[in-house]
């Protein structure tokens, strides 16, 4: 394996507020060519798995009071990891990614991306076409692009306009996650933080679905964390979406405008560590979730700021906004990036942040606010990383060595392992994941 960083796990280390040293910790190596695509994809990838780990290896050594061990990052376990929930099987049969109505459109004057995935999406979108299933597709092909993206907004919908690079760039929103850095760090007192004694875990409140948050919340129960993820009643997520990233976390229940589940609710924030969030802006400040001594990691689809700042997105919606789509194929026939790198890439980021704080907040104390979004992580690999070198043929790769199968109250599991290893790091997840919402919404005691 090799021992010389890669640029992006330099800038991203920075970014992190890492000593630039322990970079030197890091080996790469395993098979080349893979998650080809126009733009740097891999090279995302390969730097966030590694601040990712590097975190987790710095904190293992705070806490045992020894050297940072050694880490490893392997280019077949990330790639693999990078699209976990392709891999993932129940009961031998294949998730569903994506469902009919989330994919592009033409539009009369060019292209949206719609994304439908949920019950209320699909409803929305569908109100505010006017139609059935059947006569969407006619009934974007008759409106502009931009129409259609303003008139399924209104509705509460999903449905985003192709733009190319120069056009976003020159979008507020587009210029806002130019100007800002891909990760916000914020101390926002003296506060000290929550010392638990001998043997006692980590806990994290995890408000967060699709993807990014999921992803870095199951890397934090993979490192040792008591990951409660609380979703309203009668909001349930999707299937293979919560089965696939609800490795070693514990699922619950609660409806934040009961008064009684309000109470419950903020005895488990009393007693939390850290709590990751995709809400929206101001909804910290509405729901009272802030706390002294908290580590709060916030991920969003374009940022916490600007006119789009109150939007829902997606990883889909994203690239087709932000210019990647154009990228990966063009203006007259929209491409894809070879996985949502968006939401992996800034989920492991996500879980680099909250370790890396959680170990200055040991030394120096202070409640920590982190905010990541995706379209911020989509001008890190559009205009940050280093151009994406000509892969020629990959190598061999054979993604079976990073899957592994398991036993669950869902069925049986074939699974993607996780590629966050250092000398120490917990091989697998402590547990697989149960039926959604089925847990008690209460800390483990042990």
């Amino acid at each position: 394996m090799a021992d010389t960083p890669s640029p992006g796990t330099e800038l991203l280390w920075a970014a992190l507020g890492g000593d630039p040293a322990l970079t030197h910790h890091i080996a790469y190596g395993g098979p080349r060519g893979l998650l080809a695509a126009r733009l740097p994809v891999m090279e995302l990838a390969r730097a966030a798995v590694a601040v990712c780990a590097l975190a987790g290896a710095e904190r293992a050594a705070r806490l045992a009071g020894g050297a940072v061990p050694a880490v490893r990052v392997d280019d077949g376990a990330v790639a693999t990891a990078f699209v976990s929930e392709r891999n993932l099987r129940v009961d031998g049969r294949a998730p569903v990614s994506f469902a009919p109505l989330s994919r592009f459109w033409r539009t009369a004057d060019g292209w949206v991306r719609t994304h439908a995935n949920y019950p209320h999406h699909r409803a929305a979108l569908l109100t505010a076409l006017g139609t059935t299933e059947e006569g969407v597709e006619s009934a974007i092909a008759e409106r502009r692009a931009q129409d259609v993206e303003d008139l399924v907004y209104e509705a509460g919908g999903l449905a985003f306009a192709l733009r190319t690079p120069a056009e976003w760039a020159t979008h507020p929103q587009g210029a806002l996650a130019a100007r800002q850095p891909v990760l916000a760090r914020e101390r926002l007192d003296d506060a000290a933080p929550r010392r638990r004694g001998a043997g006692e875990r980590l806990r994290v409140l995890d408000l967060t679905r699709v993807i990014a948050g999921p992803v870095a919340t199951r890397t934090l129960a993979l490192l040792g964390a008591d990951v409660l993820r609380i979703d309203p009643p009668r909001l349930p997520e999707l299937a293979d979406q919560h089965t696939d990233t609800g490795f070693g976390k514990r699922s619950a229940a609660l409806d934040l405008d009961s008064p009684a589940d309000r109470r419950t609710f903020g005895e488990l924030l009393a007693q939390a560590d850290v709590l990751v969030t995709g809400y929206r802006p101001g909804a910290l400040e509405r729901h009272g979730l802030l706390r002294p001594g908290l580590v709060v990691a916030q991920v969003s689809a374009w940022g916490h700021e600007g006119p789009w700042g109150d939007r829902r997105g997606f990883d889909s919606l994203v690239q087709v906004a932000s210019g990647i789509a154009v990228i990966e194929g063009s203006a007259e026939q929209p491409g894809t990036l070879p996985a949502q790198a968006l939401d992996h890439g800034t989920g492991y980021l996500l879980a680099a942040a909250v370790l890396r704080s959680l170990t200055e907040q040991d030394a120096a104390g202070g409640t920590r606010l982190l905010r990541l979004a995706l379209a911020r992580t989509a001008h890190l690999l559009t205009g940050v990383l280093p151009p994406q070198q000509p892969a020629g043929a990959s190598d061999a790769y054979a993604p079976d060595a990073w899957l592994a199968e398991t036993a669950s109250p869902l069925g049986t599991l074939r699974y993607t392992r996780s590629p966050v290893t250092y000398e120490g790091c917990p091989a697998d997840w402590s547990r697989p994941p149960g039926v959604w919402g089925s847990d008690a919404p209460e800390w483990l005691t042990a």
